[in-house]
């Protein structure tokens, strides 16, 4: 199976070093074999997105061409392609929603546009730099059954995120926010009607570096390896 990496890659960034070495940890763990291509948002037209059997958006925004990262996430999420976003492709995964599903045109990210209307990605009130904190899980949730564990820890490096005061917006939509932090700031997302559609704030990437699979990223292959 073939993995796409959607963002732009720099060797600079910890998570796009962890990224590859996750994957394959997690893929002889599983007993799948998974090859990857970075996919740079400025290059995503030349690429035959049919070719790929799951899509991760990576860390690192603002994206250089925002709009072909949500046009990539869109894809994966109307032809139910599994998908995962982990910190910017998390955000991301929320604005494309929000425009695109739920009709909020002017959802925008704060950082690309401090003068957004609606900024549904903002800054937040803390910059976690390198943190480990935790995450409340919802029992009805994906995250919680691929983790069996209402509470867990997991490492961050961000400093904008999605606006707890939008969450509202969507509510009775397929797209639920199903982890938080320890003050009510959400932490991941996830679409039902999809088989895997999970969206991070944390980096589980960073699993890596201790040589362990992790869970998310397991489940993510199984089922890429099943589409």
């Amino acid at each position: 199976m073939k993995i796409a990496l959607v963002g732009d890659y720099n060797p600079d960034v910890t998570a796009h070093r962890a990224i590859p070495a996750a994957i394959e940890i997690a893929s002889n763990n599983v007993g799948c074999q998974a090859s990857i291509k970075w996919m740079n948002s400025q290059d995503i037209p030349n690429f035959d997105l049919k070719e790929f059997s799951g899509f991760w958006c990576v860390p690192a925004s603002p994206y250089q061409q925002m709009d072909n990262v949500l046009g990539v996430i869109a894809f994966a999420r109307r032809n139910n392609i599994p998908f995962l976003g982990t910190c910017g492709g998390y955000q991301h995964a929320a604005l494309e929603f929000a425009r695109n599903e739920l009709g909020y045109v002017y959802a925008d990210n704060g950082e690309v546009n401090p003068e957004a209307s609606m900024p549904l990605i903002s800054t937040l009130s803390c910059r976690l730099s390198n943190e480990d904190g935790k995450v409340c899980l919802n029992q009805n949730s994906k995250l919680f059954q691929i983790y069996g564990s209402e509470v867990v820890r997991e490492t961050y490096n961000c400093g904008f995120g999605v606006n707890r005061n939008y969450l509202d917006i969507f509510d009775g939509s397929d797209m639920r926010f199903t982890g938080f932090d320890e003050d009510g700031d959400p932490r991941a997302l996830e679409l039902g009607c999809n088989n895997f559609f999970i969206g991070t704030a944390f980096q589980p990437e960073r699993s890596a570096f201790l040589g362990k699979p992790h869970p998310i990223i397991k489940s993510f292959l199984q089922a890429a390896s099943q589409a």
